[in-house]
C-alpha cells in the first residue's frame, strides 16, 4: 500500500506516479482526466509539448482532503 508520506516536499510529479498501483490515487486514467475536466482534481502544469506535471503540494492536499 502507498503512503503519501512517500511523495517528496515539494517538486513536481507524472501522472504515473499519482495513480495507482504506483501511486497513492486509485482511480483509472479516464476517471482522472474526467475529474481534471471537471474540478474534481487538480489542473496540470506543461513543461513541455508532451510532458505534463502535477504540483506535489496539490496531490497532497488532494489525499488530506480525503477527495481520493
Amino acid at each position: 500500500m502507498f503512503h503519501h508520506s512517500e511523495l517528496p516536499e515539494t517538486g513536481f510529479l507524472r501522472l504515473k506516479s499519482i495513480l495507482a498501483p504506483y501511486g497513492p490515487i486509485p482511480v483509472s486514467k479516464s476517471t482522472w482526466w474526467a475529474g481534471v475536466k471537471d474540478g474534481r482534481f487538480p489542473k496540470p502544469k506543461k513543461l513541455g509539448e508532451r510532458v505534463t506535471v502535477w504540483r506535489v503540494e496539490d496531490i497532497r492536499e488532494l489525499i488530506e482532503n480525503g477527495v481520493a
